[in-house]
């Protein structure tokens, strides 16, 4: 009887603490959700509407309705960023991702200096995108003569230059979440595995791999998403250089991605194109991430 008492009295006291929070719960949300519909829900469908506007000022704006979609998938300067980005998107993802695995994995192996190396390649990731990429020039003219140069005046150079300074700021990052996800893989798997025979490459491939594919699915969704949205490195390092003409006498800038496109756009006097560029950037990066996200998990719950 005393236990039943006991149990009765906790009850009713949980209660007096539940009721009045699910009762007021709402007031205590409000101001979040007051700075979520200013700082995010308002400036989003202001600038969906503005997007069928030509404008120079918020304020000031002329509906015109789709000619600035038309436009913008007539400009040779916009489709030639998407594709270039995409581009981009698709080697840097996968190059950072296999080294920060393999760098993730051999730090989780016990060797020497473990975390002195740990704190070494993450410390890239604490500078800022415009200070990396006045770096990386500095490292390309002093180190590898005047491939600072070749990076504004070739493609390919430019190209593989954002590749090469992205991976060294992002590999560390993702090399953290890979460590996170190698030690809460089950020890009792692994030891089963090495009672059975298994080679490390099969265990690393049928075990190992599959209980990290949590990790996985954040670093690919993180890498894909930074792609699409670079700006500050492309900017600092060819701020879309070198230039190119088109046969029907166009110039477009050959290693601008589409974040740079973008605001050199709303930088003309009608800034209505720009605007529908960052919707269709907005969908674009979200219907791939969702789309790579909904691929990932699928194989998490597969395992």
């Amino acid at each position: 009887m005393k236990t039943a008492r006991k149990r009765d009295a906790s009850a009713h006291s949980c209660r007096l603490i539940t009721n009045p929070i699910r009762r007021w719960g709402w007031l205590f949300l409000l101001p979040t959700f007051a700075a979520f519909c200013v700082g995010f829900l308002y400036p989003f469908a202001k600038g969906l509407f503005l997007s069928f506007c030509k404008f120079k000022t918020t304020s000031k704006w002329t509906w015109v309705g789709l000619k600035n979609y038309i436009t913008i998938f007539q400009d040779e300067g916009f489709l030639h960023a998407f594709w270039y980005t995409a581009l981009y998107t698709l080697v840097s993802m996968l190059i950072i991702n296999v080294l920060a695995f393999a760098v993730a994995y051999a730090l989780t192996k016990g060797i020497k200096g473990s975390n002195f190396f740990r704190t070494v390649f993450f410390m890239p990731n604490l500078i800022g995108g415009i200070v990396l990429g006045y770096i990386w020039l500095m490292i390309f003219d002093g180190i590898l003569g005047h491939f600072d140069t070749a990076v504004v005046l070739e493609t390919k150079y430019g190209f593989w230059g954002l590749i090469i300074l992205m991976c060294w700021q992002q590999i560390g990052y993702m090399m953290i979440i890979y460590i996170a996800g190698l030690q809460a893989v089950p020890e009792d798997m692994l030891e089963a595995a090495r009672i059975d025979g298994a080679s490390s490459w099969k265990t690393l491939w049928h075990i190992t791999i599959p209980n990290v594919m949590p990790s996985i699915t954040i670093c690919t969704f993180l890498s894909l998403t930074n792609g699409f949205k670079l700006y500050d490195q492309n900017l600092a390092l060819t701020a879309g250089s070198p230039f190119k003409t088109l046969a029907d006498g166009n110039v477009i800038k050959t290693t601008e991605m589409l974040a740079l496109n973008i605001v050199s756009s709303n930088t003309s006097n009608s800034k209505g194109p720009g605007q529908a560029k960052a919707v269709i950037f907005f969908i674009l990066v979200a219907i791939i991430g969702l789309l790579q996200l909904a691929a990932t998990r699928k194989k998490e719950v597969d395992q």
